[in-house]
C-alpha cells in the first residue's frame, strides 16, 4: 500500500512544473507516493493564448519572464533555455497538444508512461526549443520513449483520448484548481506548497502524521 496517494495537476508548457516534477520523483520513492497525473491545460489553442496573453510577442516575453523566476529556484537551471526559446520561429505554444500526448502514452502504458511523456515534453519544450502545440513533436517524443509510431498516432488521434484531458480539466475544477503545479493529498485534502524539495519533504511528512 503506498503511504500517500496525490493528484499532480501540471501543464507541459509550465515552467513551474518542471522544476515540480523532478522533486516528486525523487520524493515519490522516497516517501512510496502513488502519484496521479492529470493535464491542466492553461491555454488549449492559439485563439486563448491571444485573449490570455495579447500578441505573440508580447506572449513570448511575459512567459519568459516567467522563466527567468523558476530559473533561479532551479534545482537543474541549466535545462531551462530562456535564449533558444526566444530566438524560436514558431510562436509560443499553447498546451493542449503535449496534453493529448500524456493522455495517450497514459492509455497505452498508465501513469509512470504519462510522467515519462510529460518529462519528456518539458525537455522538449524547455531545454530544445521545440514546438510543443506542433503533433510532429509529440510523435518524436512518442518514438524516444519506444511506443510503436503507428499505434500511439491511433490513441493520440482518438476522440476519447481528448476527452480524458477534458476529463481532467473537470476534475480540476471540481476541486478548485485555478494554477499549477497543484498537488493533493488524497487522504488529507491538503495541498502541498511548492517549494524546494526538503519543503515538500516536511509537508509530506506532516500529511503522514496526520494519517497515522
Amino acid at each position: 500500500m503506498p503511504a500517500l496517494t496525490i493528484d499532480f495537476f501540471h501543464d507541459v508548457v509550465c515552467c513551474w512544473c518542471f522544476n515540480i516534477s523532478s522533486r516528486m520523483r525523487a520524493l515519490a520513492a522516497e516517501f512510496e507516493l502513488d502519484i496521479t497525473h492529470r493535464t491542466f491545460v492553461l491555454q488549449a489553442s492559439r485563439a486563448e493564448m491571444a485573449t490570455r496573453w495579447g500578441t505573440p510577442e508580447d506572449a513570448r516575453e511575459t512567459i519568459l519572464g516567467h522563466w527567468a523566476v523558476c530559473r533561479e529556484v532551479s534545482d537543474r537551471p541549466e535545462r531551462v533555455d530562456i535564449d533558444a526559446m526566444r530566438a524560436a520561429s514558431f510562436d509560443y505554444p499553447h498546451g493542449m497538444t503535449a496534453a493529448l500526448g500524456c493522455k495517450a502514452a497514459e492509455r497505452l502504458g498508465g501513469q509512470a508512461a504519462h510522467w515519462d511523456m510529460f518529462d519528456r515534453l518539458q525537455c522538449a519544450h524547455l531545454t530544445e526549443a521545440r514546438n510543443v502545440a506542433d503533433p510532429a513533436t509529440v510523435l518524436h517524443a512518442a518514438r524516444d520513449l519506444g511506443f510503436e509510431g503507428a499505434a500511439f498516432t491511433d490513441i493520440f488521434e482518438d476522440q476519447r483520448t481528448l476527452r480524458a484531458v477534458e476529463t481532467d480539466r473537470q476534475h480540476a475544477r471540481n476541486l478548485q484548481v485555478r494554477s499549477i503545479p497543484t498537488l493533493i493529498v488524497r487522504e488529507t485534502g491538503s495541498r502541498l506548497v511548492n517549494g524546494p524539495r526538503e519543503d515538500l519533504a516536511a509537508q509530506l511528512r506532516a500529511a503522514l502524521r496526520l494519517v497515522a
